[in-house]
């Protein structure tokens, strides 16, 4: 036998209203339960399983979330805090009655690929040091990077702290020219994630990033579509890859 659930909670966590706001709607008839009007909010069902309706819309019951979110600047990823703007207070009311929460972190003025879900294990996976997971970045750094740094970065970097990095793939887009200073825009590709991270690898080789963002995570690719500061949630084949990728690593 699956998860059971009363009526009124599974309504609560589709976003159709308050526990007392679905209380009233059944008893004016606006719910149904394999087609049949209920009179107690509080009968029990398999949410798997149960039809039910709200107002003559069937509800799907999703236990689980996943959204993708491009983290604009200025954001913190965090569920919550009493002085900055989080990650969560860019979602909608309803998508927030799952209480997801951002599967790592990216700095508050790091852009890009965030994933949102309730789904502990899956998360847990994806942050695993031991899973070295890949994740990809796009920045802009001042200075000139070059093949020296390519190969530095193949070797692994050594932080501040003494910390060596894991071998990573540095590769180079393009360079300008901007007030006689040169900037290069890269792609970097670490299967780790320590604090500022990229950042402190490319002060390690004496350049400073001053854009980064990320663009994939495992094999998670931002929709690139996606305004800075939205949102949407993964199609199914994007949550099976990620499970698919979960037991690769397995």
């Amino acid at each position: 036998m699956g998860k059971r659930i009363r009526v009124d909670k599974l309504l609560a966590h589709m976003g159709c209203g308050t526990r007392s706001e679905i209380k009233r709607a059944v008893k004016l008839g606006k719910v149904t339960v394999e087609g049949k009007i209920i009179k107690d909010s509080g009968i029990i069902v398999d949410p798997d399983h149960a039809i039910v309706s709200f107002e003559g819309v069937p509800v799907v019951y999703r236990d689980t979330v996943y959204f993708m979110l491009n983290k604009p600047q200025g954001v913190i990823s965090a569920t919550e805090d009493g002085r900055e703007r989080t990650v969560i207070d860019l979602l909608h009311a309803d998508d927030r009655l799952r209480e997801p929460f951002p599967v790592g972190r990216l700095d508050k003025d790091t852009v890009g690929l965030l994933l949102l879900t309730n789904d502990g294990q899956l998360a847990h996976e994806l942050l695993s040091p031991r899973k070295h997971v890949a994740k990809t970045y796009e920045a802009t750094v001042q200075g000139n990077v070059g093949e020296e740094d390519i190969d530095q970065f193949k070797l692994g970097v050594t932080l501040d702290d003494g910390y060596v990095t894991l071998p990573a793939d540095l590769q180079i887009i393009d360079r300008e020219q901007r007030d006689n200073e040169m900037f290069s825009l890269i792609s970097l590709t670490i299967t780790e994630g320590k604090f500022h991270q990229v950042k402190r690898m490319f002060e390690a080789v004496g350049k400073k990033v001053v854009y980064l963002k990320r663009v994939s995570m495992g094999p998670l690719k931002l929709d690139e579509t996606l305004p800075e500061g939205s949102y949407r949630e993964l199609t199914e084949d994007e949550v099976e890859q990620l499970r698919l990728h979960r037991r690769a690593a397995e």
